[in-house]
């Protein structure tokens, strides 16, 4: 009997020792496959994250590509932009600078109202030449065509005063208001001569573009009056200035 308890003992233990040891073996695995499954989620996040975030990161490096290039493209478009408006700016301006020296060539003809003529004796004894002076008064430009037409005495009677070929200007000469234009005359070949006569005023007429225009304007003489000979009297020009040469005859 005693030895059947003991048999049985024996048994019992052995019995708890394998369950036991099963246990800790089970619980082994366990915890291993735990642990890799937990390695395995750690992982694939982290992976998963580095090769998001490359390819988050790289489209974004392509997005910001494209923003730059689209920027200069755009930059060079408004550089063109910018080009043009220049352009025209330039072609602009110039074109209004050509119309306006057109529109200032194409000044109408002054008319006798519209200047102011004064003569004063050129600085010689005896007195050969005098030279007239045309003032713009009108307020406006104006063109003072050929020379002026000048007759010593009585208007229907007096012989015209011939011009002198080659005092005339190249071009037109275009007064602005205030501006103004000269003219040298020969009014004698000096000393006493029987056809010389005094005069003490005269009358100047202007050119149209169609021929002398009417109107004439009474000049007044220099002080003491003109000695006269129509026979040796000439008209130089209109002219900004007198000129050597062209206004000596």
């Amino acid at each position: 009997m005693r030895n059947h308890r003991k048999n049985t003992v024996l048994a019992a233990a052995a019995i708890a020792a394998l369950s036991l040891g099963l246990t800790a073996c089970g619980g082994g695995d366990d915890a291993t496959g735990a642990k890799d499954a937990g390695s395995a989620a750690a992982s694939q996040p982290a992976g998963g994250s580095a090769a998001g975030g490359t390819a988050d990161q790289t489209a974004t490096k392509g997005g910001s590509g494209s923003g730059s290039a689209g920027g200069s493209a755009a930059t060079s478009s408004s550089s063109g932009g910018s080009s043009s408006g220049s352009t025209g700016s330039t072609g602009s301006g110039s074109t209004g600078s050509t119309g306006g020296s057109k529109t200032s060539g194409a000044a109408p003809a002054c008319a006798y109202g519209d200047v102011k003529i004064t003569a004063k004796k050129a600085d010689e004894v005896p007195t050969e030449h005098i030279v007239l002076t045309a003032t713009n008064t009108s307020g406006s430009a104006c063109t003072l065509l050929q020379y002026p037409l000048i007759a010593f005495g009585p208007i229907q009677t007096a012989k015209d005063v011939p011009a002198v070929a080659k005092s005339k200007p190249a071009a037109p000469i275009v007064l602005k208001a205030g501006e103004p234009a000269y003219a040298n005359v020969r009014v004698a070949l000096g000393g006493a001569h029987e056809d010389n006569k005094v005069v003490g005023e005269f009358n100047v007429n202007l050119f149209s573009a169609d021929g002398p225009a009417e109107g004439s304007i009474v000049v007044k003489a220099p002080a003491g009056g003109l000695a006269v000979d129509e026979a040796a009297a000439k008209a130089g020009y209109w002219t900004y200035e007198l000129r050597n040469g062209a206004d000596e005859f």
